[in-house]
Formats: C-alpha cells, structure tokens, sequence
C-alpha cells in the first residue's frame, strides 16, 4: 500500500500524487479511484465548490505566493483544476510525489468541454466574483475557449510539456478508460474487487449543473 502522507500525531499531510491532466479527463473518476485506493482524499475543483474559502489561497498562488501545505492540508493526492494548473510547481514541492497525467482524444475532450465546463452558460464563461479565480489558472485560452484548433492544440502541447518534463519513472500516462490495471501498477497496490468508477459523464455533469446554484 502506498503511504498516502495521512496526518498522523498532527503532522500536515503531503501529497503523494499529482494530477497533471486537464479537466475532462476522467478526473473526478480518478478522485474516486485514488480515494478508493487509500491514497486520497484527493482534491479535485469540486473540493474548491464545497470550500468557497480555500479561493484566497489559490489567488494567493496565482500571485505567486503559494501555500500549498494550507492548500492540500488533509489532502493526500490531487486531480483536476486548478491543481493541474500548477503541476510543475506542485511536482518539484512535492519531490517524492507520482504524477499522473490523464488524457484522451483531443477533439472528444473539446466535444466534452463545450458541453459542460466550458459551456456558454456554465459559470466559468460568465463574469461574476469568481471570474478572478477561473482566470487565474485559465489563463490566456479564456479567450479561446470554442476555437477548436486552438483548444486541441493547447491539450497537446500541455501533455508534451508534462511529457518531456516529468521522468518516465514517476510519471504516469493514463487513457481514460484503461482501467484499474495501470493505475495500480504505477501505485503498486493491489487491483480492487469493485470495478473503476465512472463519473460525471457528459449528460450527468449537465443534470447536475441544472441544480448547482451559480458561483460566478
């Protein structure tokens, strides 16, 4: 079993993996997995949705003045924005740290992003009190969020740099839909009984967005 740097006699956790692949891969499956696999709990954006308070310190990283042991406290692994946003930071904090890139089809995962995170009606696309926080990891694509090219360039050169960057021997390449099998050889833990999850598809994340109050 991997030590997934849960606090014990008070000391603050540490991550022990790190998320460097873009929403929309697959990741808050892979939240349930990793939590499911004793290395969570794991972070992921919905964590931020139900922790409106945390916001401040990621403006704070934004500017360059991270606290990540505030960020991550009784945090053992992270997927997801905003997190993925800062991977190389996160990835030389946190040394000891296994990073996992998740992917997919670039023009699947454009399809996917329109109709839910970057939908022209979701709440990441709208100004409000949050635009501060989205733009700070969204950064200069804000401005291309339905251009297509643009977009599935921007998710290949984002998994080049991740890539050409991490060593092949912490790093972790996971297709969406590959399963339980790889992710648990580069944890080096036992394959689960129970199949791997499989959450906030397309349609689940519009039928839950329709009762989520707007945060921006």
């Amino acid at each position: 079993m991997i030590v997934s740097g849960a606090e014990i006699g008070g000391e603050v956790m540490a991550l022990s993996v790190i998320g460097s692949g873009l929403g929309r891969t697959g990741t808050k499956s892979m939240q349930t997995a990793l939590n499911m696999l004793g290395v969570g709990p794991c972070h992921h954006m919905v964590e931020v949705f139900k922790k409106p308070e945390s916001v401040a310190l990621w403006m704070d990283a934004a500017a360059g003045k991270p606290d990540w042991e505030a960020i991550f406290a009784g945090y053992g692994a992270m997927v997801d924005y905003p997190g993925a946003h800062y991977w190389r930071e996160l990835a030389a904090y946190y040394p000891d740290a296994k990073v996992l890139h998740t992917v997919r089809d670039p023009d699947k995962w454009f399809a996917s992003t329109q109709a839910t995170i970057f939908a022209p009606d979701f709440h990441t696309s709208k100004d409000g009190p949050m635009r501060p926080f989205f733009d700070s990891f969204m950064g200069g694509f804000r401005a291309n969020l339905h251009d297509r090219a643009y977009m599935t360039e921007h998710f290949r050169r984002h998994s080049k740099a991740v890539i050409e960057t991490v060593p092949a021997d912490r790093l972790l390449v996971y297709e969406v839909g590959s399963g339980w099998e790889p992710l648990c050889r580069f944890l080096g833990v036992p394959v689960p009984d129970e199949p791997y999850p499989s959450e906030n598809s397309t349609a689940e994340f519009i039928g839950s967005s329709a009762a989520r109050p707007p945060v921006a």
